[in-house]
């Protein structure tokens, strides 16, 4: 544990001092938010869920990561692993190969699931960049809200997605989000976390996800839609079955 915890501050401290123009109020406000949400903690637990039919398991490290999606389809039991050695699909534990562009689709679906999951771990990665808006008043409460884009270098193929976060002003949960994306014909959404559930140590979130009347509606915009019940109710994101270990 306290071995974990010195490279923890170290990578913070390194990522901190490597970013040219890092918005210091930005930072401090995301940093606060992963130490609400369970700071160095994530660096060594492995969480485990269901999400739609899907079961997850999800490890991240400063160094090394692998996640996991399980279920069965009429191909029989399915498993995906995305690590640091790239994508493997596994048919009834028999390795199955695929095109390019299926490796990338799934690649891609699984780890979109695993980022938001691990939400606000993640968001001091190298290619993140912070900008810090200001503040807002958002359903009788006060919030900080931070703009984050990503570099190309080390940003994955949706380097070019924005999103936007709430953070509770006293709490620093991360109650609100807003995000463009550009796969599938692109889009944006909004979400608003409608359960906390604090499993070992970790405070991960349920949400309800909206979507605007026009898809190229800029993502600056989702808060005052959302203010004028002007955004439908999608879907909800709910995670099952959660267990955090170490």
């Amino acid at each position: 544990m306290r071995t974990l915890l010195s490279i923890f501050a170290i990578s913070i401290f390194i990522s901190s001092c490597v970013q040219q123009g890092v918005d210091k109020e930005a930072q401090r406000i995301v940093d606060q938010s992963i130490k609400a949400h369970g700071g160095a903690l994530y660096q060594e637990a492995l969480i485990s869920f269901d999400f739609r039919e899907r079961h997850y398991s999800i490890f991240k490290s400063p160094s090394k990561y692998e996640y996991i999606r399980e279920f069965t389809d009429s191909t029989g039991f399915v498993r995906d692993v995305l690590n640091n050695d790239g994508f493997q699909r596994t048919v009834n534990d028999t390795p199955v190969d695929l095109p390019e562009d299926r490796i990338r689709a799934f690649s891609n679906s699984v780890n979109s699931v695993a980022y938001f999951a691990f939400l606000p771990y993640g968001l001091n990665d190298a290619a993140v960049i912070k900008t810090y808006l200001g503040e807002t008043e958002l359903e009788g409460n006060s919030y900080h809200i931070v703009k984050v884009t990503f570099r190309q270098e080390g940003g994955g193929e949706d380097y070019d997605d924005e999103f936007l976060y709430w953070f509770h002003k006293e709490k620093y949960t991360m109650d609100y989000m807003a995000y463009s994306y550009h796969t599938d014909g692109g889009g944006v959404r909004f979400r608003k976390a409608i359960k906390q559930h604090q499993v070992n140590g970790l405070l991960l979130l349920d949400f309800e996800n909206y979507k605007p009347e026009e898809k190229n509606t800029s993502v600056d915009k989702m808060e005052g839609l959302y203010k004028e019940g002007k955004l439908e109710l999608l879907s909800e994101i709910r995670m099952e079955n959660i267990k955090v270990s170490f």
